[in-house]
């Protein structure tokens, strides 16, 4: 059974190296297996189709940001619940990422995203 532990810890070891410290090609080199299925339907499969989503991504958006909020793990999935922010003036998007590993290692990612609205029929917040 998989340490679901482990698999969060891996999963945001994988989440920072990629995305605040820019650098994808190091993220799939240490925590990406030998295939990756990507359901995001905006990049493509393969750790060299996240490699480019994430670098044209950081490109267009290089002030961008996510703060996690929660992760939840079970047996080989982690969930990832986060604000995202394209600039420090974003309202930003509450995103949901779904990893799933093999043998400790990310090998498939879902991913849905709610932009955050100005107004609320409730006084709750997204997180």
């Amino acid at each position: 059974m998989a340490d679901s532990n482990e698999n969060k810890k891996t999963v945001l070891a994988f989440h920072n190296l990629t995305f605040n410290d820019r650098d994808p090609v190091e993220a799939v080199a240490q925590y990406v297996g030998t295939t990756y299925r990507q359901h995001n339907p905006q990049a493509k499969d393969g750790p060299v189709g996240f490699i480019q989503f994430v670098l044209g991504f950081v490109g267009q958006f290089p002030d961008a940001s996510f703060e996690i909020k929660r992760m939840i793990a079970e047996d080989n999935l982690v969930v990832m619940h986060s604000l995202l922010r394209t600039a420090s003036d974003d309202r930003g998007a509450a995103a949901v990422d779904i990893f799933r590993l093999e043998d400790g290692k990310v090998v498939e990612h879902w991913d849905v995203l709610q932009p955050v609205p100005e107004t609320s029929a409730n006084d709750n917040t997204m997180f």
